[in-house]
């Protein structure tokens, strides 16, 4: 069955009965074709759905957790394509686009974990897919429930709309580390089922977490002690900063103990390759008003001008829906293209596993603290203008490099990292 060619009148039609489920597998209801309900923004409406490039895949509820993979939109449906010529980036262009390429036989031994809601019964045949297709040779992939069990799965993640995302996350770890293994940590769904398996990853050996997920308006989704599962000495935790643009912050990448990953409009002229901003991705200023509560709190390493609470994000790769990514879905019937800050987070979760100082790096201060020449050297700076008159939507950049939707660059090779 072909589910990524879903147009926005089959959507539409499916949200005024309530049965989206007959139309996308089981998916829980999104609030409106491609988009976003607007209690979700503040500020403008991002570029991708006031222009429809792209639709949500997961249900948007301010504060409570939603995964952030979008579909891209062509003439209006989201349709099968060619993993080799209109689909999007693939894995050789992406490894090429940020110098990993000489790297790729790095990472060996490095356990990478994706947090997800839902179980992926085909993950182990969609990964050998996509590595089958660009030539990334054999892997190693394993499902685990929340709690560390190989059996007992959650039910499908159809019935959360987590499908795209878990088959976005294991392709894009694939695409920059290869040789990393995955574990793919399947949660029933809710926070505390997200939490424990941020929890049993650790346990199971895993020193590289990525989150493609988020709780948009909280610092903790709800939970007072959200914070404690992603403060473990020597993980390496990274978070997308979520879709819905600048002045939008969502938890967990608002921690000071996690890699706010934001995005960025990959593009390519013959060999060359460039970057933009993406203005989808979320950022800027951990404020009460932005996040409710009493904000988060300014970490002591980063000293930037306009914010006095934690800046977000830290880092950036590519994330925009002109294109996307290329990602094998079978569920879904076959290659489709990806966009949002979802992709960012797994693919840089493979440069550092193909970097090898997961146990190292401390979350946003190893980027904060590098020096001018580091940033210049092991770091591509994104294009771009923003609208805020400020660095933290893209309107200059503080000491020279940093902006909002950008971080501090992104990959330049592994050095940085």
């Amino acid at each position: 069955m072909n589910r990524w060619n879903l147009g926005l009148s089959a959507i539409t039609g499916c949200l005024a009965a309530a049965l989206l489920a007959g139309c996308a597998g089981s998916q829980p209801p999104i609030s409106a074709p491609g988009a976003m309900p607007q209690s979700v923004f503040r500020g403008a409406v991002p570029q991708w759905q006031a222009q429809h490039q792209a639709r949500a895949t997961c249900p948007q509820v301010v504060g409570k957790p939603t995964c952030f993979a979008l579909q891209v939109l062509k003439n209006g449906i989201t349709p099968l394509c060619s993993p080799s010529s209109s689909c999007g980036w693939t894995a050789q262009q992406l490894e090429a686009a940020y110098g990993l390429t000489g790297s790729l036989g790095k990472g060996a031994g490095t356990n990478v974990a994706l947090i997800e809601e839902g179980d992926l019964a085909n993950a182990s045949s969609d990964f050998s897919t996509y590595r089958t297709e660009y030539g990334l040779g054999s892997g190693t992939i394993t499902r685990y429930n929340e709690t560390g069990q190989q059996s007992n799965y959650p039910p499908s993640c159809e019935d959360y709309g987590w499908c795209v995302e878990s088959d976005l996350d294991i392709d894009m770890v694939a695409a920059a580390c290869p040789k990393c293994n995955v574990f793919v940590m399947e949660a029933k769904g809710g926070i505390s089922d997200l939490e424990a398996a941020e929890a049993e990853a650790v346990k199971l050996g895993a020193t590289i977490l990525s989150n493609s997920w988020g709780c948009y308006g909280s610092t903790n989704c709800g939970d007072p002690n959200f914070s404690n599962y992603f403060d473990t000495p020597n993980i390496a935790y990274l978070a997308a900063t979520g879709d819905a643009g600048y002045a939008n912050v969502a938890a967990p990448s608002d921690l000071d103990t996690v890699l706010a990953v934001g995005g960025t409009q990959l593009e390519v002229s013959g060999s060359k390759y460039s970057e933009s901003f993406w203005y989808g991705a979320g950022g800027g200023c951990a404020s009460p008003t932005l996040v409710g509560g009493s904000g988060i709190p300014k970490p002591s390493w980063q000293h930037d001008p306009d914010c006095s609470y934690r800046t977000v994000g830290d880092v950036s790769s590519e994330a925009g829906c002109s294109p996307g990514v290329a990602v094998y879905s079978s569920i879904y019937g076959g290659w489709g293209e990806v966009c949002g800050t979802s992709a960012a987070s797994p693919l840089t979760a493979g440069v550092v596993g193909i970097a090898g100082n997961a146990t190292k790096l401390d979350a946003g201060k190893t980027f904060w603290s590098f020096s001018k020449s580091n940033h210049k050297r092991d770091f591509n700076h994104p294009s771009g203008t923003g609208s805020c008159g400020d660095y933290l939507c893209g309107d200059g950049r503080y000491k020279k490099y940093y902006s909002g939707p950008g971080g501090w660059g992104s990959p330049h090779g592994i050095k940085g990292y």
